[in-house]
């Protein structure tokens, strides 16, 4: 959940499926939690990022993904809070477009229901980070 000075919040629009998302990605053997996050918010959109904060765990036991080669995964997510320290926006192979954008003009974008769960949550401004 990278955002702006202004409070926008970053999302790409995903080239695989056209859904506005927020960045992120697989963790690679090597990496920590946050140093998975910090790494795929560059790949996918240029900048740099520290993490701030957490706002939750994402895991639903009906959410299997089937991929074309066979390969079956059940999904989970940590989602973290992060403020830009540099780099500068650039569309990856992921994404077809990238902005920040305003909170209230979320709700109008083509989106899976938990990308708007994760920025719901965050948006709550909650004490605790989500367990779920």
């Amino acid at each position: 959940m990278v955002t702006d000075d202004e409070g926008r919040i970053l999302l790409q629009r995903r080239r695989d499926n056209d859904l506005w998302a927020l960045p992120g990605g697989g963790m690679e053997m090597t990496d920590s939690l946050p140093g998975t996050a910090v790494r795929e918010v560059k790949e996918e959109t240029g900048l740099d990022v520290e993490i701030t904060g957490l706002v939750g765990t994402y895991t639903n036991p009906r959410h299997v993904i089937a991929y074309t080669d066979g390969e079956v995964r059940r999904q989970f997510n940590v989602c973290f809070t992060a403020r830009l320290v540099g780099g500068k926006l650039a569309i990856s192979d992921e994404s077809t477009e990238l902005r920040f954008i305003h909170p209230d003009e979320i709700g109008d974008l083509p989106m899976h229901h938990t990308q708007q769960l994760r920025i719901r949550h965050f948006l709550e401004h909650r004490e605790r980070p989500y367990l779920g």
